[in-house]
């Protein structure tokens, strides 16, 4: 049985690599001539097309946001153990069929029992606001209506962004909406 999965999964794998050989379109004499329509040549450069999750339009000024924190209380707990105790049941069989005999006894045994107990308060540093890193746009997707667009971007988009020059044309995924 295992090697009719094996045999069909080369099988398979045979067929998808020849199938997509065949639909590749490396431009020689892959184009379609008696409809007109074709792959292109390799003098003119087929420009890819943003995906859906990336924004594109003019830089207009960057904003990073430092991490902001406080500090605060809570309560301090800790591990508190004491020995305990707990009866256990014990049992064994002997014989077989009708002459099976089950004999049962109990004993006692001990244990740690542990809880959290509060004990006091503990301060800590509690973040207010993450950091972030954020960009404003102009013409934000070719619309000139959709200006001082801000966007929320990784560490790595805001380097590439800030270091541009302005109203240049830049083109990123957004982390959020707003700053």
């Amino acid at each position: 049985m295992f090697t009719k999965r094996l045999i069909a999964g080369g099988l398979t794998a045979l067929l998808v690599g020849a199938l997509s050989a065949c639909g590749s379109g490396s431009g020689s004499g892959s184009s379609d001539s008696t409809s007109g329509v074709g792959q292109g040549s390799s003098s003119t450069p087929q420009k890819a097309r943003p995906t859906p999750d990336t924004v594109t339009g003019l830089r207009d000024s960057v904003r990073h946001l430092a991490k902001q924190t406080t500090k605060a209380t809570r309560p301090h707990t800790v591990t508190k153990c004491t020995p305990a105790t707990k009866r256990v049941q014990h049992k064994s069989s002997s014989g077989s069929g009708s002459k099976k005999k089950t004999r049962t006894w109990y004993t006692t045994e001990q244990y740690r029992k542990c809880s959290k107990v509060r004990s006091g308060t503990e301060t800590y540093t509690r973040t207010v606001r993450a950091e972030r890193w954020c960009v404003s746009l102009d013409d934000v997707g070719g619309n000139t209506a959709k200006d001082d667009v801000w966007y929320q971007v990784t560490r790595a988009v805001y380097d590439t962004v800030r270091t541009a020059d302005d109203h240049a044309r830049v083109e990123f995924a957004p982390a959020g909406t707003g700053c």
